[in-house]
């Protein structure tokens, strides 16, 4: 056997000795600890669970953290693995139900139904069976299928009353769509995945394992540790079965701190693979069969940059991270750094080897300190592993990385501003060429990706180019991070194929919008992006589509806005961010953006003039075709989609000096109904400025010329006699 395939195999096997036996004995609780989780009081949640368990003497119930779920609005969350059955999510949990649902789980032997997500899994069942089709299949079957699969269930079990059935969705596999309908049937606690195509099969599957009490070869197929992922922790929740986690994979899963169970998940395989090939040229042609490209929001073909990179002259080559996420809202970046850091290594070691580079950089926002705590602590460990530094795993090869802070500037996110600011420069965009790959860090050629495209890389080397471009549209392949917020039931972080439309992720996975609302658009692309109106809301999400409607892929941020929602107000947000963040080398961007502003707070402040919007649509295009950088560039896109899409409600600010919305405070006017009003006086003494005037008992006044648009008298009076238009 090669020697790096033994050192590689005897190092797992060493770390596995440590804690692999846990699984088949204990009760696992699982607690995430993310930031967003540490924040909602998951911390608390740990303390009084491990209290509780020390003073009920359970030396069977272990405590384990993961990374983030994404399943923001219900956090904490914690999941509890028993053996032989399926995983019990519990949502908002704090201390004291903590306390209960250990009372109930553990010493009653209850699930607690009142605190379960999303309500699946009421009792401890023998089986549990989870239905799914295939992430191509379209068949009218999949429902109907759902009722056959109970009723047979009923017919061929011994013990029906003990066996659950779950229905989760669509699921990547695999199959491409040239394939036939398929189906899947997962069953727990075996551990097995049977396909199927029709009711035939499906009855010969369902007598075969309930009657015999065998896998049939015939049916029984291998999953992609993936597949098997999201089937096995998430099979039972609609806002996960929904999605395909490639980048997000091990998220919410694993414990991040430890490689034990990063090795569990196949973890440092595809590494290890690529160091016994030993064939750089054939990883680059993998990654650009894949049609992977770059996440951080410019979709460049990755595997194009590499190769570049690996072709560029010079005996030094370098590896950069782009963390440094600073969309409003987004939140991608960090929780795969948080909950899954040595994927990202992997990732990186990877590129590395495949381009020659002998060191690498995490550039990491300073804002993002348990993202940076985790990734050092997980670099010292893949040293102590002989996973970096020098001949790693006894190879040829040698390469270490370190972690550099950025100081939050918006624009180290553009590379070549980013690769300033590691030198130790101010961060500020060079002029291109020469690219990066060709001239990056000192002079020397540099491939930098952000944190969710090297996410994606050790799965496909993993599963293979053609396994991942299954997914996807024809130029825009895999799966794209989300983080989803706003104005939406089911905020959180999702990762979907590209090709699925805007309405099903807002309405599907998000759940529509709360509150009896409507919505309005969606804003993607963060500062960089637009908003998409209603009747775009079928437009299937890939960079070229997003592009063609106004806005952009971006990072990843994806806030919904509703009815109540000023457009007005939120292109001119999106607009104080970037004037904010220019970093004021170029012109268009540093007094363009400026000027832009401006504009935006007359209108909002009733003080628009009638060439306004034409203004502010010539100086959007200006910017666009002159300014330094990407992020000056597409600074306008947030103004100029929303005066395309919403026009109207520009007009209503400029002309008519009112805001649809009520969200700007200097186009409402508070009129008080003669009718109505009691002359109780209240709201005159609640006025700031004295600018309502009347006497008691009789009806008052407000005078226009004085009112500061404040809105107490409104807030104050109990008879509803104040209006606002």
């Amino acid at each position: 056997m090669n020697r790096i395939i033994q050192n590689f195999e005897k190092l797992r096997k060493d770390k596995y000795n440590i804690s692999e036996i846990r699984n088949t004995t204990r009760h696992i609780i699982q607690i995430g600890a993310a930031t967003c989780e540490l924040a909602t009081g998951s911390n608390a949640v740990k303390l009084i669970l491990e209290k509780t368990i020390a003073a009920a003497g359970r030396d069977d119930i272990q405590i384990r953290q993961t990374g983030c779920t994404g399943r923001c609005s219900q956090e904490p969350i914690i999941t509890i693995h028993s053996p032989n059955y399926y995983p019990v999510k519990y949502c908002r949990v704090d201390a004291q139900k903590a306390q209960d649902i250990f009372i109930k789980h553990f010493v009653e032997n209850k699930i607690a139904t009142n605190d379960l997500l999303e309500n699946r899994i009421e009792d401890f069942y023998e089986k549990v069976i989870v239905v799914a089709a295939s992430e191509h299949c379209k068949s009218k079957m999949t429902g109907m299928l759902f009722e056959k699969i109970q009723h047979k269930i009923k017919e061929f079990a011994i013990f029906p009353d003990k066996v659950k059935v779950i229905k989760a969705g669509n699921i990547n596999y695999g199959k491409s769509k040239e394939d036939k309908d398929s189906f899947l049937l997962y069953i727990l606690p075996d551990d097995v995945c049977y396909a199927f195509s029709d009711e035939d099969e499906l009855t010969d599957v369902v007598s075969m394992y309930f009657l015999s009490e065998s896998v049939s070869d015939k049916y029984s197929i291998k999953l992609p540790r993936t597949t098997l992922n999201a089937l096995k922790y998430f099979g039972d929740v609609d806002f996960f079965t929904r999605q395909s986690r490639i980048a997000l994979r091990n998220c919410g899963i694993i414990d991040p701190e430890s490689i034990s169970d990063y090795f569990k998940t196949q973890g440092f395989t595809a590494f290890a693979n690529v160091l016994v090939d030993n064939n750089p040229d054939a990883v680059i042609d993998e990654i650009i069969k894949s049609g992977l490209r770059g996440r951080g929001g410019g979709g460049f073909p990755t595997g194009v940059k590499w190769k570049a990179t690996r072709a560029a002259e010079g005996d030094i080559k370098y590896i950069v991270c782009n963390a440094d996420e600073g969309d409003p809202g987004a939140f991608m970046d960090r929780s795969l750094l948080e909950g899954d850091p040595f994927n990202i290594i992997e990732g990186m070691l990877i590129a590395a080897f495949a381009i020659g580079a002998s060191k690498g950089f995490f550039y990491v926002r300073a804002e993002y300190p348990l993202a940076i705590e985790r990734i050092e602590r997980a670099i010292k460990i893949a040293r102590e592993c002989n996973l970096l530094g020098n001949n790693i795993l006894d190879s040829d090869f040698s390469f270490d990385m370190e972690i550099r802070l950025g100081a939050g500037a918006f624009v180290c996110g553009e590379e070549t501003a980013l690769l300033a600011s590691i030198e130790g420069m101010r961060g500020q965009p060079r002029l291109r060429p020469p690219y990066p790959a060709v001239s990056g860090l000192w002079g020397k050629p540099t491939c930098i990706n952000n944190v969710e495209t090297w996410a994606n890389i050790p799965s496909i080397i993993l599963n293979g180019a053609d396994w991942f471009a299954k997914l996807g549209t024809e130029n825009s392949k895999g799966t794209k991070v989300f983080a989803l917020a706003g104005k939406v039931r089911n905020t959180g972080l999702i990762e979907v194929p590209m090709g699925t439309t805007l309405r099903d992720v807002v309405f599907e996975i998000g759940g529509g919008i709360p509150n009896g609302n409507k919505f309005k658009a969606v804003q993607t692309g963060g500062p960089s992006g637009g908003c998409i109106p209603m009747d775009r809301l079928d437009t299937p999400i890939d960079y070229e589509n997003l592009k063609s409607i106004g806005s952009m892929m971006g990072s990843g941020g994806m806030i919904v806005l509703d009815d109540t929602d000023c457009i007005v107000s939120t292109a001119k947000f999106f607009l104080e961010f970037t004037k904010d963040e220019s970093c004021g080398k170029c012109t268009p961007c540093r007094e363009g953006t400026l000027r832009m502003l401006e504009i935006l707070e007359r209108i909002t402040e009733s003080k628009g003039e009638p060439d306004d919007i034409m203004k502010l649509e010539r100086l959007a295009k200006s910017i666009q075709k002159t300014a330094l950088c990407g992020l000056g560039q597409t600074a306008p896109n947030p103004v100029l989609s929303a005066i395309n899409n919403f026009r109207e409600e520009f007009e209503a600010h400029v002309y008519g000096k009112q805001c649809p919305t009520l969200r700007c405070k200097k186009l409402i006017t508070y009129t008080i109904d003669e009718h109505v009003c009691n002359g109780c006086t209240v709201c005159a003494r609640r006025c700031p400025v004295s600018a309502i005037k009347g006497f008691a008992k009789k009806p008052h006044e407000i005078m226009q010329d004085r009112c500061i648009q404040c809105g107490d008298c409104y807030s104050a009076c109990k008879f509803n006699a104040i209006s606002r238009r």
